[in-house]
């Protein structure tokens, strides 16, 4: 299943996501997902495994005899950020570092580039006219942010440039943003969700990111009496397919990450069950705020 990013692009509404996978582990990671069946990988220039990405790609076209129109692929530009100490991207930057970012990936364009989270003022901009510029030179065949609210969209309509065709922000049953959702869509923008399995016990169950999610959060995950157990029982599948599954039925992409085979294959199964109406409107309810995966500073905070 496909969604629309712009007039001739579609992209894959279950990508597979590689946060926290290292890039020695990369290659091996994202080919089993391609054997798998996944023709969507989201990496990022912060993530630190692009290379690894390429790696994978290219061997999957050597292996599966895949041709580079089969997988979509998105990266995203690390945009520097002055309130955590980093100096923010110039418009000759930001073009610089998707031709580093091509390199590592050892491709000649994106299926989409993303703006990782919004920087501070004027160069926000500055990085969204160089965006547009890629866009333009072929680089990248869509463009979006990540992370950005609708104050950030609405300076991009204010300075007369074209909106983002995609922005990624965190969404899941207890992170909810409905005015920002009703936003995008009003605007024609697609919703890419990340973190979709946040409420599961084992969310980001890494070495070092174990207090990215509070432990209150995690022992109700892991609580016999959660209503996604109870969902998981009632469907035939799992709790991680009926968080991806609501995802996918409000009409976002998602992105699951996972190196275990059976797993890999679940999550791209979530069109043989659809969860009714009196279980979407009790998901309806559970909403909790924004930014419960960020550990500290959430970026979609920046003024």
């Amino acid at each position: 299943m496909k969604m629309r990013l712009t007039d001739s692009i579609q992209m894959p509404v279950v990508g597979f996501g590689t946060y926290l996978i290292n890039d020695d582990e990369t290659q091996p990671a994202v080919l089993r997902a391609i054997r798998a069946g996944y023709r969507h990988v989201d990496t990022a220039e912060a993530y630190g495994n692009e290379r690894g990405v390429g790696q994978a790609i290219a061997a999957s076209m050597n292996a599966l005899g895949l041709s580079r129109d089969e997988i979509f692929v998105t990266t995203k530009l690390w945009p520097g950020n002055p309130a955590w100490g980093q100096e923010a991207k110039t418009y000759g930057a930001t073009l610089e570092s998707l031709d580093a970012s091509l390199a590592r990936l050892g491709l000649d364009h994106v299926d989409l580039y993303l703006i990782h989270a919004p920087s501070g003022g004027e160069q926000r901009l500055e990085e969204w006219r160089a965006l547009v510029e890629l866009k333009r030179l072929g680089k990248a065949r869509a463009v979006g942010v990540s992370n950005f609210r609708e104050s950030h969209i609405e300076e991009i309509r204010e300075a007369g440039l074209p909106l983002p065709d995609a922005n990624q922000i965190e969404l899941h049953p207890w992170s909810q943003k409905p005015d920002l959702v009703a936003y995008l869509e009003r605007n024609g923008i697609a919703v890419i969700a990340y973190s979709s399995l946040l409420p599961l016990s084992t969310w980001r169950a890494v070495a070092g990111q174990e207090s990215a999610k509070p432990a209150e959060l995690k022992a109700e995950g892991a609580s016999a009496d959660s209503p996604f157990k109870a969902m998981a029982r009632k469907y035939g599948c799992t709790e991680a397919q009926v968080l991806l599954r609501w995802g996918v039925q409000k009409g976002y992409a998602v992105l699951p990450k996972s190196t275990n085979a059976e797993r890999l294959a679940q999550n791209l199964d979530l069109f043989s069950f659809e969860i009714d109406a009196e279980d979407m409107t009790a998901i309806a309810a559970m909403d909790r705020g924004d930014g419960l995966a960020w550990q500290s500073g959430d970026p979609s905070r920046v003024a």
